[in-house]
């Protein structure tokens, strides 16, 4: 598919995918039978010929192991990159499936435990992200700047408006479902604890 190909967001998504399973030592097929993902799907995301959806990146993320923010960054450089992420240097990409859009706020290649993401959520839009053992515990703060939200997480149901701002662990099947005929937009800020000594990653 040459329009997703050219996408540079989508670029960015295969190299970081191919760098991670590389770093990890995983095969194609490794990798599909961890993440649940079929290796012909895989080898697509990889050679950036498919736009996966938000729910295929994160069962990807999850295999290895790291947060589903980790895989719009761009491959490891030399030296760090900037602390400084200019709105028209973030990168921005539309989830195919819900078509909700995602913003990476944070600077790309700066070392820095903190994640943080921009949303903005079609009206009636739903994404729902299945339960999955992360070897790292992941932190997550969503602060909603505009709209309404109902968040999801295990069993419960938060309804979230503007100003509200919800932490959690992302530990349980959690999602995002934006009831209302208007958009929503909202932040998430992300950390990861250290992987556990003997971790994989």
């Amino acid at each position: 598919m040459d329009d997703t190909a050219a996408d540079p967001v989508t670029q960015r998504i295969a190299s970081r995918v191919r760098q991670l399973r590389a770093d990890a030592g995983l095969s194609l097929d490794a990798l599909a039978a961890a993440s649940g993902v079929s290796r012909s799907a895989l080898s697509l995301i990889e050679r950036a010929q498919s736009s996966p959806t938000a729910v295929v990146l994160d069962r990807i993320a999850v295999a290895l192991g790291v947060p589903l923010a980790s895989l719009f960054d761009g491959p490891a450089a030399p030296a760090p990159g900037s602390p400084l992420a200019r709105r028209a240097e973030q990168p921005v990409w539309q989830d195919p499936a819900s078509g909700y859009v995602r913003r990476v706020v944070s600077p790309i290649g700066y070392p820095s435990p903190i994640q943080i993401v921009e949303v903005e959520f079609p009206p009636g839009a739903m994404v729902a992200y299945e339960a999955a053992l992360r070897e790292r515990t992941v932190h997550e703060q969503l602060w909603v700047l505009q709209g309404r939200i109902d968040f999801t997480v295990g069993l419960q149901t938060h309804r979230l408006s503007q100003g509200d701002c919800l932490a959690l662990r992302l530990d349980q099947p959690n999602r995002f479902h934006n009831p209302t005929r208007q958009p929503a937009r909202y932040a998430v800020v992300l950390v990861a604890e250290p992987a556990a000594p003997g971790a994989r990653r």
